[in-house]
């Protein structure tokens, strides 16, 4: 399989390219989301691509939106994406771009969390609680909370880590009925997805929505949806609390970079090949077992 690291679609005006995806304008009210196959770790882009791993992302977003639509309306406009681009350009959105509505993104990550692990387990043993949250005394890396917490992260410039805040940090971004609005929302996404990843073998131990508004207001979910980037998949036959499960995602590429005599500051080292086939084995596994 061929890797796409970066798209170029000369037939519509480039708006932005983040670690990941490139998006273009599709007129006034639209745009044309592409899913590189490009990877981040330690927010620094390396220049190796995960062959397949965009359509991965993309097929997983599709899948959740239509899922989990009845929950909240979303960006999807239905739109194939090899229609709005040129015959040429089609091999580049094929399986990993979509036509999505055009929104006013809410400048705040909305993560939910039912385990205690990454940034979230930092804040607890410096703190006893996560955003603001107190938490339960004597828990341990990767407990099961119990139950969900909304804990919101303030969006990062690229290159940046994500700051965690607290709720008052949200109604100042949206005022109290919004931000109560998207706390309740993003509990509930997180919670069906859960119950729904259970039943096929996964633990979904936090996720990060992102929303949006139309032009009359009204809440959609949009961008990348429960996928490997924006979530962390434990399979549940290694969970253990007590140590950090083996996860759906890039956790190769972050293990092997960590051996490594490097600075976390670009460029990044380069990636052998086994590192790269292993990682997107991981990817594809969590398409398999989810959609299937």
């Amino acid at each position: 399989m061929t890797a796409l690291h970066q798209s170029q679609i000369k037939s519509l005006p480039l708006l932005a390219r983040g670690k990941v995806r490139d998006m273009y304008a599709v007129g006034d009210d639209k745009l044309l989301i592409v899913a590189s196959d490009r990877i981040s770790a330690f927010d620094v882009i390396l220049d190796d691509p995960i062959p397949g791993k965009g359509q991965v992302l993309t097929e997983l977003t599709e899948f959740w939106l239509k899922k989990l639509a009845h929950v909240v309306p979303n960006h999807s406009t239905g739109i194939a994406p090899e229609d709005v681009v040129t015959a040429q350009e089609r091999d580049q959105v094929a399986g990993r771009a979509m036509v999505v509505k055009r929104l006013k993104p809410v400048m705040v990550e909305a993560v939910a969390r039912g385990y205690l692990i990454g940034s979230g387990w930092k804040d607890y043993q410096a703190t006893a609680a996560v955003c603001g949250i107190n938490l339960p005394a004597g828990l341990r890396l990767a407990s099961k909370l119990p139950e969900p917490i909304f804990t919101p992260a303030a969006k990062a410039e690229v290159g940046a880590h994500d700051e965690n805040v607290d709720f008052a940090h949200v109604v100042a971004e949206v005022g109290q009925d919004m931000a109560e609005h998207i706390r309740n929302v993003t509990l509930r996404l997180y919670g069906e997805a859960a119950a729904y990843a259970a039943e096929k073998g996964i633990i979904i131990a936090d996720t990060k929505f992102e929303f949006g508004l139309d032009s009359s207001g009204t809440l959609h979910l949009m961008d990348e949806v429960l996928t490997p980037d924006s979530s962390r998949f434990w399979p549940a036959d290694q969970y253990a609390e007590g140590s950090s499960p083996p996860s759906f995602d890039k956790q190769f590429v972050r293990d092997w970079l960590e051996t490594q005599p490097w600075d976390k500051t670009a460029p990044a080292p380069r990636l052998p090949a086994e590192v790269i086939e292993k990682t997107a084995a991981k990817y594809r596994e969590a398409v398999t077992r989810l959609v299937s």
